[in-house]
């Protein structure tokens, strides 16, 4: 029977006309309910009743969890009429099993079912520092449903005018996964609510705040510094000088953006701390020649040229925002067709200095 209002009397009159065929197509009837429902996004629930276990060689297990998966209805209620004590447990992947034996207990399951499919629960989530104390907050959670994948809400984490984590009425019918969007993520998996009661969950979540300073002149573009988890390259975050940023508790590895490449390991984030990395104010060089060229930047790193910057062969003047240190370019004009002809200078930048270096 389709859905549709007012139809109570309908189906009670097909239902009389129905002819016992002594079989149970459960996998099929599963299937062929997904018809029924909607295409836009609802929350579609399905109620099994059945005086038997699956007879038609079908898989009422695998079918349920396909149609879970794809978001088609929610984790089916099972109710079992007169079902053989050996039984029960088939249905166990297929649904919430409920149990009825007469027309009492069918009407005290289906009440319960219908006040589990209909009413919202409550739950609370606590973000736990390093004391596993319920301090965190302030912090985006996203519930998927674990079956479809489903993205069912969002949460900013919300501390109550008490300092308790706020109360969330929630479906209580999904399984869910909670991510809570920290620096990196963390998650909690296979989250089941009980319909009509509250329930509290803790999610590992210490913070603590990295602080980057730049002390650049207002002309000079910040730098930017990129975070990653010590010993992974995976970038976690790409954060801006002179700003603050939260890192889940930790050991951290960062690639700071300036000319040469500054790289820091093990920068430690601390519970509830602020960790602060301050980097010196720049110097200002300009490379000058008679003549377009090619050239490049280095410093000498124990005997050794490291490689900074090249130089741009189609200008005869540049201007490079450098760190404090000693460099050395090295360079030849376009014009000159022997190595011979090469020219090495070296030059030291000091912080909010300017020098000129004449490449002739």
């Amino acid at each position: 029977m389709p859905f549709s209002k007012g139809n109570i009397s309908t189906i009670q009159e097909v239902l009389k006309n129905l002819i016992p065929k002594g079989t149970t197509p459960i996998a099929k009837s599963l299937e062929l309910c997904s018809n029924d429902f909607p295409q836009s996004p609802s929350r579609n629930i399905v109620i099994l009743v059945t005086d038997g276990i699956e007879e038609c060689g079908g898989d009422p297990c695998a079918i349920s969890a396909a149609l879970q998966k794809k978001g088609i209805f929610l984790k089916p209620f099972v109710i079992g009429m007169g079902i053989d004590e050996s039984w029960k447990k088939t249905f166990e992947c297929v649904g919430r099993y409920f149990d009825a034996t007469n027309e009492i207990t069918f009407k005290q399951a289906l009440d319960v079912v219908i006040s589990q499919a209909l009413n919202s629960t409550t739950m609370q989530v606590n973000l736990l520092d390093m004391q596993h104390n319920p301090t965190e907050t302030n912090v985006n959670m996203t519930f998927y449903d674990r079956f479809s994948g489903e993205i069912k809400y969002n949460f900013i984490h919300t501390l109550n005018s008490k300092g308790n984590p706020d109360t969330l009425v929630i479906d209580p019918l999904p399984i869910y996964k909670i991510v809570v969007h920290t620096i990196p993520s963390v998650y909690l998996d296979s989250i089941v609510l009980t319909p009509g009661k509250h329930t509290i969950v803790g999610i590992d979540a210490p913070q603590g705040f990295l602080s980057l300073k730049f002390d650049g002149a207002s002309e000079v573009k910040k730098p930017l510094a990129i975070v990653r988890q010590h010993g992974d390259m995976k970038t976690l975050n790409v954060q801006d000088f002179n700003t603050t940023e939260k890192y889940i508790v930790g050991k951290y590895d960062m690639e700071i953006l300036t000319l040469p490449r500054i790289n820091l390991e093990n920068v430690d984030i601390s519970q509830s701390k602020t960790t602060t990395l301050q980097i010196p104010r720049p110097g200002m060089v300009t490379l000058i020649s008679n003549n377009l060229g090619y050239g490049s930047i280095y410093v000498e790193d124990k005997n050794k040229l490291r490689w900074i910057f090249n130089m741009d062969e189609n200008l005869n003047k540049e201007t490079i925002v450098l760190q404090p240190g000693k460099y050395h370019v090295i360079f030849r004009p376009k014009n000159s067709k022997e190595s011979i002809y090469t020219i090495e200078k070296d030059f030291s930048v000091v912080s909010s200095e300017y020098n000129i270096i004449v490449l002739n």
